[in-house]
């Protein structure tokens, strides 16, 4: 089984989209792979959630993803990494850490963020 770290953008797709067709593509391929988040992942998600539908539902959001994700501490090596790909690509902080996540575990990245695509060092899986 392949592994794949998610990005934000998979989880508002996933709980703000009104496409079923997508939500089914999305569904089948959190199935295909071995899942990880980082902590910054928990942390956007939670913010996100919690201006749009309050603290109850951010909590209850961030359990679920600690229960169906295996969660990946950003270290120190990962904060080089992210460092150094956060120079190279001009990325933000958080997609340096997801990125460096991913790079870190030799897996694909699942987003439909283009920042990733250009990425030379990890694999993006779009969905």
């Amino acid at each position: 089984m392949s592994r794949a770290v998610y990005d934000t953008r998979f989880f508002v797709e996933f709980y703000y989209s009104k496409d079923d067709e997508t939500l089914q593509r999305m569904k089948e391929e959190k199935k295909q792979r071995e899942k990880f988040i980082s902590t910054v992942v928990i942390h956007e998600v939670y913010r996100l959630t919690l201006t749009r539908e309050g603290r109850e539902t951010a909590a209850l959001r961030a359990t679920l993803l600690k229960q169906d994700f295996k969660v990946v501490s950003v270290t120190a090596e990962i904060a080089k990494i992210s460092a150094e790909l956060r120079h190279k690509y001009k990325l933000s902080m958080a997609d340096s850490m997801i990125a460096a996540t991913a790079s870190s575990l030799k897996a694909a990245c699942v987003s439909d963020d283009p920042h990733f695509n250009s990425i030379k060092e990890i694999k993006t899986v779009w969905i």
